[in-house]
């Protein structure tokens, strides 16, 4: 699903320049739950943004379900973050006067997609979240959990092959936490691919993989203890 060689990327800070990745190797399956750890200044957000085609690497390659992602204008972006990519933030980045509907549709509407199409299949994504019967609300309406698991099934409602999760649980108490994690397991059960960006370990051993960073370096990269993880669900 994901290959990166030899990734590395440089910001200009005055005269000077800050290497804020410095050769990053990683693949990543399809179906893998992975999370990606480190403190801040360790290149995670820097390294989701490269993924996630809003930044553009210095050198090395970058490959998503086998497309070499390079050369790219915010055109040639936008295309590609369309036909691979679903996002979700820690800020939920919802629109205030959209309802719960309106905001999962969204995305179908800019592919053009005829307005019944696009609510019959927005309703069948907030079904999925347990959010049908709140999809006239507004997202002041909502609680930070439901608006986290409206901002999930507009992710999920383009059927994109990756799902970047970016702090997901960050707004949340410990108990929504769980819940939201839950709901992002069981979407990886049914084949979804996720990477989930995380400061949080208990949420990080929720996943299946961690990989932690390190002053723009990948310093471990390990497999998950299932029976540590079922201690969190």
């Amino acid at each position: 699903m994901i290959q990166i060689n030899d990734l590395h990327k440089s910001y200009k800070m005055g005269s000077s320049s800050l290497h804020v990745l410095k050769g990053i190797n990683l693949s990543v399956e399809d179906g893998e739950l992975v999370a990606i750890m480190g403190s801040s200044g360790s290149g995670k957000s820097t390294l989701l943004n490269i993924i996630g085609m809003l930044d553009i690497l210095d050198t090395g390659t970058y490959e998503i379900d086998k497309v070499l992602i390079e050369d790219l204008d915010e055109t040639k972006a936008a295309k590609y973050r369309n036909q691979f990519l679903g996002f979700v933030f820690q800020s939920f980045n919802l629109i205030n006067y959209k309802t719960a509907l309106e905001n999962v549709s969204l995305p179908l509407y800019y592919q053009g997609m005829k307005r019944k199409e696009r609510q019959d299949k927005a309703l069948k994504y907030l079904a999925s979240v347990g959010l049908a019967d709140w999809a006239t609300h507004l997202p002041s309406e909502l609680s930070g959990g439901q608006k986290q698991r409206v901002a999930i099934a507009r992710a999920l409602v383009s059927e994109p092959k990756l799902l970047l999760a970016d702090e997901p649980t960050g707004a949340l108490d410990t108990q929504t936490s769980y819940e939201v994690m839950d709901i992002i397991q069981k979407i990886n059960q049914e084949g979804k691919t996720i990477l989930v960006v995380t400061h949080e370990e208990d949420i990080a051993q929720m996943c299946k993989r961690i990989v932690r960073l390190k002053d723009g370096v990948i310093i471990q990269d390990t497999k998950v203890n299932q029976v540590l993880a079922e201690q969190y669900v």
